[in-house]
């Protein structure tokens, strides 16, 4: 455990910026009156989590490894951090859904019924916490080994 303090300490940070980030929707409308754009607007959080792999990377080889870190070393250290963001994801969701906007199911149904997207059922059966937990499951997963990959590419020592 105490080889991991680094991740773990940078995984529960991107979880808390994401909970931040969800806060961040939430008021400026993201989720009830501007939700049409919500998928678009929420991209923005992209270099963000890129920008935390980086600092949790950087962090790892500069205080575990003193400033001399390979590849596998790197990618690694990422995967620590990508499990930590996957084991808090359903809470994360949890949180997100029920306390700090538990109406965007809702508007969501709505807005997808609305445009003729999907039927009252079908968009009711999509739209739920269970189903997002595991969207956000597997999409925390894919993106965490995506980045830790790249981002191990840019931070390893050189030569």
């Amino acid at each position: 455990m105490k080889n991991f303090q680094i991740e773990i300490k940078w995984g529960i940070l991107f979880v808390l910026s994401g909970l931040i980030w969800m806060v961040l929707e939430k008021s400026l409308g993201w989720h009830d009156v501007k939700i049409e754009q919500h998928a678009t607007y929420t991209l923005f959080y992209a270099p963000i989590a890129v920008l935390i792999y980086v600092f949790a990377l950087r962090d790892k080889k500069r205080n575990f490894y003193s400033g001399k870190m390979n590849y596998i070393q790197g990618l690694i250290s990422g995967l620590v951090v990508t499990f930590v963001v996957v084991i808090f994801t359903p809470l994360s969701q949890y949180i997100s859904h029920e306390f700090i906007s538990p109406d965007y199911f809702p508007n969501i149904i709505k807005l997808s019924v609305d445009k003729g997207m999907m039927s009252q059922e079908e968009a009711e059966g999509h739209f739920t916490l269970l189903n997002y937990i595991q969207q956000s499951l597997l999409f925390a997963g894919f993106m965490g080994l995506l980045t830790s990959a790249v981002v191990a590419l840019f931070t390893r020592s050189k030569g």
